[in-house]
């Protein structure tokens, strides 16, 4: 009788925070989470490695908000069920490794449901400790509203910046089109008696 929201953000790519792709639009949602979880696909279908791909992410999290990045983060490493079962252990932990990872880590495979619903039992009692401290210590909730909005400060300001290069971008093309002088590609034509 429990239960929590969970938004996937699908589509984040290195450049996301520059505006690349639907980037802005996704990440300006995760300004209302309490938690993130990093999904980790361990057998990326465009021969990239899982380590990369993540640390892409993390990349355009903290150029978006630092606040953000700072935050509460698992990491939910996902597609178990395409890795032979002695190498899953060791691929893991290379991954772990190479993020310098130091908090919760999940490995699960969607498709089979293997592990899904621990890592959902985790995010309940997550959230439920979360309210209950905010019950009992009103200074937690006015510090997680204040976390909150400083995230959507940088949200805005992060979408200003952008909104703003763009602009000056516009008006340097309109000024260098404006230069365009016509009469250089005319053909010259002289009357003689």
């Amino acid at each position: 009788d429990k239960s929590f929201v969970v938004a996937d953000i699908p589509g984040l790519i290195e450049g996301a925070s520059d505006g690349a792709g639907l980037g802005i639009r996704f990440l300006k949602h995760l300004t209302r989470t309490r938690l993130l979880l990093h999904l980790v696909d361990m057998m990326p279908y465009d021969g990239s490695t899982p380590a990369e791909n993540a640390l892409v992410i993390e990349n355009e999290l903290q150029k978006f908000s630092p606040t953000m990045a700072a935050g509460d983060r698992w990491l939910v490493l996902n597609k178990l069920d395409l890795l032979p079962d002695d190498e899953k252990e060791e691929r893991c932990q290379s991954i772990i490794d190479q993020l310098k990872w130091q908090g919760p880590v999940f490995k699960i495979s969607g498709l089979a449901a293997s592990g899904t619903k621990d890592l959902c039992s985790a995010i309940m009692d997550y959230i439920d400790t979360i309210r209950d401290n905010e019950k009992t210590n009103p200074d937690i909730a006015r510090a997680d509203e204040r976390r909150r909005e400083i995230m959507q400060s940088e949200a805005r300001q992060r979408i200003e910046e952008l909104a703003s290069s763009r602009r000056l971008a516009r008006q340097q093309d309109r000024h260098q089109e404006d230069d365009f002088d016509d009469d250089d590609y005319d053909v010259e034509v002289v009357y003689t008696d």
